[in-house]
């Protein structure tokens, strides 16, 4: 328990004993609280002072700032995650099989499943119980540049080079439905509808360098809606949970669609080049779905209920996470900078962000949304407040441009896939090195950690998948 805690703990015991006899009914609401407090797990807290976090004692933390001792002190307090992931320290297991280099891997919303796709043309699927090759899925016939797991975990997509869409079933590695063609130009981006907005997981958003954006009825295997509005290639797009679709292009925009009837509804500008990335603060809980992080086990089960009930539990996890804010929206671009967005309300951006001296390749929400992750070609990682867009600080360590990042599920540690062919992880809290991970024997284009915070998965360069554990 918070030392601020226990001290409110003995205050609020104090001043029951003194009314006790005077007043009965505060007398017991005040210690039915103090039990409450005693009997059950804690949430933990982070206390701040003037957007400072108080990691020793509030005295020194005070003592580095300029504090007026007429006014009041106002210490805000946030709760975090009540588990707590353990960093990566080893690599556990070098899968090869590939034959050309790993673009992307990605873990299921349960963290039980592990996909891979490659420039061999072919995407596998990882038996992660043993941490051997369980399927070789073969179909494209070019690069496979895009996988993406539906929320539900039963179904994977993958788009190639040869701007085809194909859709896998992971328990069997074998193609589901038709294969998706429509798109000229090859696929830059996937994603699926979220959960808690259509728990049957049958609508998927596909990107390409055409321009243009469609959705697709999978369960059919149709096209249902083409957005076309961009004049260049569109880099990146991201299915809101307020049944927003938004898209980043390299023609400097970002658009808002109404994914029900397929209408515009605002384009923001500000950048001054391509829009390489883009993260939603929701991403995290719409990545999951229902399935939560805090309550998975060494073998995460699949999540189980009928739809209705997966439903309600991912739109109450969205709900929560969400809070009354709208869901906020950032863009990192070639222009070095990036831009924090209230997308569903306003054009204009929230806040500016510079620092980096070279093009912005990844950005990240933590889970629990209150900090932003940003990779650059500048060899550094910037953190940044998740809602203000206020820089906090820059990790530094790597020797080469950083490609990807991906946060654990209680937002405390930080990994990051590099081209001087290492990972390495990083403490959220003391924004500091925690462990090298070197390894690879070449560039790390992907890397992921599972929603059940036991393993990382990375890919890159040197044709290998590599499995990291405590």
């Amino acid at each position: 328990m918070p030392l601020l805690v226990q001290k409110l703990c003995g205050i609020i015991v104090a001043l029951a004993d003194d009314i006790s006899s005077h007043v009965c009914p505060v007398n017991t609401c005040l210690r039915a609280l103090v039990q409450g407090w005693r009997q059950e797990e804690p949430v933990p807290l982070a206390f701040f002072v003037h957007d400072v976090e108080i990691v020793t004692s509030l005295e020194k933390t005070l003592e580095k700032q300029t504090v007026e001792t007429e006014k009041v002190l106002d210490i805000i307090y946030q709760p975090q995650a009540i588990f707590k992931v353990r960093a990566v320290t080893r690599c556990t297991s070098s899968l090869e099989g590939h034959t050309e280099a790993v673009i992307s891997v990605a873990f299921s919303p349960t963290g039980k499943h592990l996909a891979s796709g490659s420039g061999d043309t072919t995407v596998r699927f990882w038996d992660l119980s043993t941490e051997t090759p369980h399927f070789t899925s073969k179909g494209h016939t070019h690069w496979v540049l895009s996988i993406a797991w539906s929320p539900d975990g039963k179904k994977l997509a993958s788009g190639c080079k040869n701007s085809q869409i194909f859709i896998w079933d992971p328990n069997t590695g074998k193609q589901i439905g038709k294969t998706l063609i429509g798109h000229s130009k090859w696929i830059t981006w996937l994603c699926w509808e979220p959960l808690h907005l259509n728990p049957e997981c049958r609508y998927l958003a596909s990107a390409s360098k055409d321009c243009s954006i469609r959705i697709w009825d999978t369960a059919i295997g149709q096209c249902q809606k083409i957005l076309t509005s961009h004049t260049q290639s569109v880099t990146t797009i991201k299915w809101g949970g307020d049944g927003l679709l938004y898209s980043g292009s390299q023609d400097r925009t970002i658009k808002a669609w109404r994914t029900s009837d397929g209408v515009l509804c605002r384009t923001l500008q500000g950048h001054a080049h391509w829009v390489n990335t883009m993260a939603l603060s929701t991403d995290y809980v719409l990545r999951t779905g229902a399935f939560n992080p805090s309550e998975a086990s060494v073998n995460p089960q699949e999540m189980k209920g009928t739809l209705e009930q997966l439903k309600e539990k991912a739109l109450q996890r969205y709900n929560q996470v969400r809070g009354k804010d709208p869901e906020r929206l950032v863009s990192g671009s070639d222009d070095f900078t990036l831009f924090l967005w209230a997308p569903a309300e306003e054009k204009k951006p929230l806040q500016r962000m510079t620092g980096h001296q070279a093009l912005i390749n990844e950005v990240l929400f933590s889970p629990d949304t209150r900090i932003i992750a940003s990779a650059s070609f500048d060899k550094s990682i910037k953190l940044w407040d998740g809602r203000t867009g206020k820089y906090i600080t820059s990790l530094r360590g790597h020797v080469s441009a950083v490609y990807q990042i991906a946060w654990s599920a209680d937002s405390r540690l930080l990994v990051s896939g590099s081209s001087d062919s290492t990972l390495k992880v990083w403490d959220a809290k003391t924004m500091k090195l925690f462990v090298d991970l070197p390894g690879h024997a070449d560039e790390v284009y992907a890397v992921d950690w599972s929603p059940d915070g036991q393993r990382v998965a990375s890919g890159g360069k040197d044709k290998c998948l590599r499995i990291w554990r405590r």
